[in-house]
């Protein structure tokens, strides 16, 4: 079938259902629906068979759900209806939630049901969920109403009864320090960790908060911060603390949003002084200390955690964890895991830390060396396999971090995004080496030329995954140890790792490392000194959440899933001293 998304952005959640439709051998366009553009015409003029509408913040309009049949997806069970479903069901503690995909009518998620799946609700912030547990059943409503509406023969069943929940808002939302306890602080933290953040008075000013971590030493007279750790700020509650990783100035009048930044970073110097916490050495993934990166060792298998916010990593963020990897690298393990947590992999530079920098064309420039330093150090670690463990999504500079691994494991709902061009950037993480090993020239040039989302299951059937894992995001973790384990005791290990020192040696010989790295930064130099080059203003946008003018032409032509692989043919990846296919 030919199936139009229609959508508010093209978040996670519609480039999950765009890449598994594909995947599914179905015809997949996307438009946006934007201010100023009539979406009416868009529709008939793709008239496609189907309007699917993964995420959506306003109605569509009557025009369109009377000539096409269109199904909206809530994250919601059956019967919930409003615009803040996910942010009641964590604020309100909900341990179990779902999924409806419904027909768009005249009321507002009133309309017929197609499908409906439910799921847990772990303690995670909005996004980790609804990246994770939602979109898992996001995906299994959606496929189930597509099949059901391509069989012909189904009848929708009416809603009974439900309930249409009020817009939450910065009131509802609000954190009383003096009398609120923990638990009730990190729920409200939580259901806004992304967006809108939860509105606060800090050190004399306006913030927006955003996330929220239990801290369980640490103590002091509520509301009070007490402490810094990895860029977070930790402040007091009646009964405990919370780690606040990210803070966001409010938008000045007839001015564009400010970025979400490191805590203590968006402070500066209002910051008093504060002692600077470190996790407790024995920290892991099933201990309670929060913390950024995490490390530890089961038999002869090392664990290298991290997990920065929105997936985004700043200068600082690159190097301390390239100091905890060259840290990892001095134990004695056969096998090193290097991610395995639950939520984004990584995105790549912190373009939220550029766009606030006095000079962001020199913190540019400090952000993708520090990047390329911690490929570097993965791709020259001959001692020991190295594993990436891709529990969430990784884009750009992200996918290129984990293809510096010997093997890359991936859940089976994360989506890649192994591609810069819609950034205006050529890139680097010597993706000019790693991206054509992987996957071959041909496929090299049309992943970065055609800028789409990959399902795990075609990023492995094109060569760019090694094993996808079909697991819940909160089992990701503990799988990856299995795998690891059974990896560290097979007897081959030792042989591939022999054999990888002198494939190594070999590739250096022929081209060194330093000359792929010295031709990409070529071209990103260029581009970050260049103020009339297409990043300055597409980051800009990125940062302030800026509406296109129109829907991308790649999103809006219609695209099919290639499963023979082959892909663009008689084409070469660019030279990283020629002339960009990326950009």
């Amino acid at each position: 079938m030919y199936v139009l998304l229609v959508a508010s952005a093209f978040n996670s959640l519609t480039q999950r259902v765009h890449a598994e439709l594909r995947d599914h051998g179905h015809r997949v366009a996307v438009e946006l629906a934007l201010p100023d553009v009539p979406l009416a015409d868009t529709v008939r003029r793709h008239d496609p068979d189907l309007v699917l509408a993964p995420m959506l913040r306003t109605a569509l309009p009557e025009e369109v759900w009377a000539a096409y049949t269109c199904l909206v997806v809530h994250p919601g069970p059956v019967g919930d209806r409003g615009p803040s479903s996910l942010d009641h069901a964590v604020q309100d503690g909900e341990t179990r939630w779902g999924v409806t995909v419904l027909q768009a009518n005249a009321e507002m998620d009133a309309g017929d049901v197609w499908a409906a799946a439910d799921c847990t609700v772990p303690p995670v912030g909005k996004s980790d969920l609804y990246r994770g547990e939602i979109a898992d059943a996001a995906l299994e409503a959606v496929l189930l109403a597509v099949d059901r509406f391509a069989s012909g023969t189904y009848v929708p069943r009416p809603q009974d009864g439900g309930r249409a929940r009020p817009f939450l808002r910065q009131d509802d939302r609000r954190i009383d320090w003096a009398a609120d306890g923990t638990e009730r602080v990190l729920r409200v933290l939580r259901a806004a960790d992304s967006q809108p953040g939860v509105r606060d008075h800090l050190l004399g000013g306006d913030w927006y908060l955003h996330g929220g971590h239990r801290e369980d030493d640490l103590r002091g007279r509520p509301g009070e911060l007490l402490a810094t750790r990895a860029g977070a700020v930790c402040r007091a509650t009646t009964d405990g603390a919370v780690w606040i990783p990210e803070l966001r100035a409010p938008r000045p009048a007839g001015r564009p949003a400010r970025p979400r930044l490191p805590a203590t970073l968006a402070l500066g110097d209002r910051l008093p002084p504060l002692p600077e916490v470190p996790a407790p050495p024995d920290a892991g993934p099933y201990r309670p200390a929060w913390s950024d990166i995490g490390y530890h060792e089961e038999g002869q298998t090392g664990f290298l955690s991290f997990a920065f916010p929105g997936g985004a990593m700043s200068t600082a963020h690159c190097r301390r964890l390239l100091d905890a990897y060259r840290t990892a690298c001095t134990r004695p393990t056969t096998v090193l895991v290097l991610g395995g947590g639950r939520d984004f992999f990584s995105n790549g530079i912190h373009l939220g830390v550029i766009e606030a920098a006095d000079d962001p064309a020199e913190e540019s420039w400090a952000n993708i060396n520090a990047m390329d330093d911690l490929v570097e150090a993965v791709l020259s670690t001959t001692d020991r396999l190295v594993v990436s463990a891709l529990g969430g999504n990784a884009a750009a500079g992200g996918v290129m971090l984990a293809l510096a691994a010997d093997e890359v494991w991936c859940r089976s709902g994360v989506v890649l995004n192994p591609h810069y061009r819609l950034m205006g950037l050529f890139g680097s993480e010597y993706w000019t080496y790693t991206l054509p090993r992987r996957v071959g020239s041909s496929m090299a040039v049309r992943l970065t030329s055609e800028a789409l989302p990959l399902g795990a299951a075609a990023a492995q059937r094109v060569g760019l995954v090694d094993r996808t894992v079909d697991c819940a995001p909160a089992d990701f973790s503990r799988e990856t140890e299995c795998l690891a384990a059974r990896l560290a005791a097979l007897p081959a290990t030792a042989s591939r790792i022999a054999a990888k020192k002198a494939d190594r040696e070999l590739h250096e010989a022929r081209r060194p490392l330093a000359a792929y790295r010295a031709a990409e930064l070529a071209r990103m130099r260029r581009t970050f000194f260049d103020p009339d080059a297409p990043y300055h203003a597409l980051r800009r946008a990125f940062v302030r959440k800026e509406h296109p003018a129109a829907t991308p032409a790649h999103l809006a032509r219609a695209a099919a899933d290639r499963r023979g692989g082959g892909g663009v043919t008689g084409l070469a990846v660019p030279d990283a001293a020629s002339g960009p296919r990326s950009c």
